[in-house]
């Protein structure tokens, strides 16, 4: 039900086994044609999953629609996670590979996993303050209780709307410029940030570095997580050579 948990059961092995996915389970793209699709993360068709009649759903608290899923488990096992940080994702990935006779495979990714997060920590960083935004019209951000917010911490980027409140707290113009980040990310997801949206933040932020990511890397919390150190290492290069 989770396109990150979708890509890491594809790594797993468990190609014949997954019946259903959502229609924003992009990885691998061969399942979006050959797996039936469910419907969305938050809006998805009971009537299709009760067809399907699974013997294991795998869900997310925050990303997956808490009504629909109580009405799932009725009926069908249901396991959701909670991801908030690196170790609740690894917690997540051993215990997937428990529930579906896979745990070789996510004991490997595991490692995989943790040893480039080691090499991720011996690079040179510099502690910069950052602003992550995820939307556009309005915008919003990350708070300290977020997966992103998380990882940045990870990196020393020092998150500009980390003492907010909402975890994804919108943000006006005014206090932006007011709290002057050295680095602004602007995420390629949810909204899809690209070049036509930098004019604005330069102008409200000429000092400001001013940087598209690819929002996988800060916010999938499956098998993608082996190749964000790599991904990160790639933006601490840039930004101190720049």
């Amino acid at each position: 039900m989770v396109p990150s948990q979708t890509e890491l059961l594809f790594q797993l092995g468990l190609d014949k086994e997954v019946v259903g996915v959502t229609k924003f389970c992009i990885y691998p793209n061969t399942w979006k044609a050959n797996k039936i699709i469910v419907g969305g993360t938050k809006n998805y068709n009971l009537d299709v999953i009760n067809n399907l009649n699974p013997d294991l759903i795998i869900a997310n608290k925050e990303e997956n629609d808490e009504v629909s899923l109580k009405k799932l488990m009725v009926d069908y096992p249901v396991w959701i996670s909670d991801i908030k940080n690196l170790e609740d994702a690894l917690h997540m990935i051993s215990k997937i590979g428990e529930l579906t006779n896979c745990e070789k495979s996510s004991i490997d990714l595991i490692y995989k996993i943790k040893m480039q997060f080691n090499i991720l920590a011996s690079l040179p960083k510099q502690k910069l303050k950052v602003a992550y935004f995820i939307w556009n019209n309005p915008l919003m951000s990350v708070n300290q209780n977020t997966f992103i917010s998380s990882l940045m911490e990870l990196n020393l980027w020092d998150n500009c709307f980390k003492e907010k409140q909402d975890r994804y707290p919108e943000i006006n113009e005014i206090e932006l410029v007011k709290q002057n980040p050295e680095v602004v990310f602007l995420s390629s997801e949810p909204f899809p940030f690209k070049h036509k949206h930098l004019d604005r933040f330069k102008e409200l932020l000429p000092n400001s570095k001013i940087i598209l990511v690819n929002g996988e890397y800060f916010s999938w919390y499956g098998s993608k997580l082996v190749d964000s150190p790599a991904y990160f290492g790639s933006l601490h290069k840039m930004l101190i050579s720049n």
